[in-house]
C-alpha cells in the first residue's frame, strides 16, 4: 500500500471538508466502535477534553471519524478524543467514515492524526515510533518519509528512550521538555542526567543554561562553521523542537545575532495547518 507523507497534509489521509465516492460518511452506534488498540497517546489533557466536549455539545461532531470493520463492531483509527468527548456527552450516534486498513495503517493513521491535531508528548511519539519499528520492521528512513521529518530528528526522538525512566516520567507530565531531554542526552553519566532534570524542574533552566551546564561535564570541542554560519547545539534542538510543535520540516539559519527560520509546507492545506498551530489552535 502506498504511504502518504505526513507533510502532504492529513487531508489525504483523513478527508476533512470533501469526502470521496468511496468514502461517504454515515452514523454508527457509539456502543459499536470500540477504541484504537494501537492509540499511542497516553495522556488526554484534562482541559482541552473540556473545551472539546463544549464545542461538540454546541455544534455537534462535524468531522467523521476513522474506523476499520472488525467483525460485528468498528474499531476506531482515527479521532479517540471526539469518541470520549461523545461519550462523555452520552450522544448515540457519531458519524464515521470507514477505512479499509491493516494493523500498520491503523497505528500509523493514529499517529498521524496525534501528531498533527495535537501534540503526543515527546515520550509517547518516541514509543510509538519504536512500536512501528519492531513490531512491523519500519526503518527510520521510512519513518521519517512517512511522518514528513528529517531522519534526524526521527533518531534523536527515539534516543529519548535511552533517558532514565524517571526523567522520561517527566517529559511525560510536561515539567521537561523534548527539547531539554535532547540536551540531555549529550551527556552519558545518567547520574549526571538526573541530576541536571532536577534543576531542570526546580530552576526552570533554559536550554541555553542547560547546554551550559552541560558543557561543564563534557569534553571542549571545536564549534563548527560553515559559510560564516554557527551551528550552535542549541539550535538543532531547538530546530527539533519546532519539528515537533509544527509536525513539518523547520530549519534556523543563525549569522552571530541574526538569522531566519525556514518553515517547510507541501500544499495550501498544509499552510493554514501551520499557520492554525503557530497561532495555537487545536482540533479534536
Amino acid at each position: 500500500m502506498e504511504r502518504k507523507a505526513l507533510g502532504k497534509g492529513i487531508g489525504a489521509l483523513i478527508p476533512e471538508k470533501e469526502i470521496s465516492a468511496q468514502e461517504k460518511s454515515f452514523y454508527v452506534k457509539v456502543e459499536q466502535i470500540k477504541p484504537n488498540p494501537f492509540q499511542p497517546r497516553e495522556h488526554f489533557d484534562h482541559q482541552s477534553m473540556e473545551e472539546l466536549t463544549q464545542s461538540i455539545r454546541e455544534k455537534g461532531i462535524i468531522q467523521p471519524v476513522l474506523v476499520r470493520r472488525r467483525g460485528d463492531y468498528y474499531e476506531l483509527i482515527a479521532g479517540e478524543r471526539r469518541f470520549r468527548a461523545a461519550k462523555l456527552l452520552n450522544i448515540k450516534e457519531i458519524p464515521v467514515i470507514i477505512r479499509d486498513a491493516e494493523d500498520e495503517d491503523s497505528l500509523e493513521l493514529s499517529l498521524i492524526e496525534n501528531i498533527q491535531r495535537q501534540d503526543l508528548n515527546p515520550i509517547e511519539e518516541a514509543r510509538a515510533y519504536q512500536y512501528l519499528i519492531d513490531k512491523f520492521q519500519i526503518t527510520q528512513e521510512k519513518l521519517s518519509e512517512v511522518l514528513g521529518k528529517s531522519r534526524a530528528s526521527v533518531v534523536n526522538t527515539l534516543r529519548l528512550l535511552k533517558l532514565p525512566q524517571e526523567i522520561q516520567e517527566e517529559m511525560k507530565k510536561g515539567r521537561i521538555s523534548f527539547a531539554h531531554g535532547r540536551t540531555l542526552l549529550e551527556l552519558d553519566d545518567q547520574n549526571q542526567q538526573r541530576r541536571l532534570s532536577q534543576e531542570i524542574i526546580s530552576k526552570g533552566l533554559s536550554i541555553r543554561e542547560l547546554e551550559s551546564l552541560v558543557k561543564m561535564h563534557r569534553p571542549k570541542t571545536a564549534k563548527h562553521k560553515i559559510r560564516g554560519i554557527t551551528h550552535e547545539p542549541y539550535i538543532a534542538v531547538l530546530e527539533e523542537e519546532l519539528q515537533h510543535i509544527l509536525a513539518t520540516k523547520v530549519r534556523i539559519s543563525k549569522r552571530k545575532k541574526r538569522g531566519h527560520i525556514n518553515i517547510e509546507f507541501y500544499s495550501q492545506q498544509e499552510l493554514e495547518r501551520i499557520v492554525h498551530r503557530i497561532r495555537g489552535g487545536k482540533s479534536g
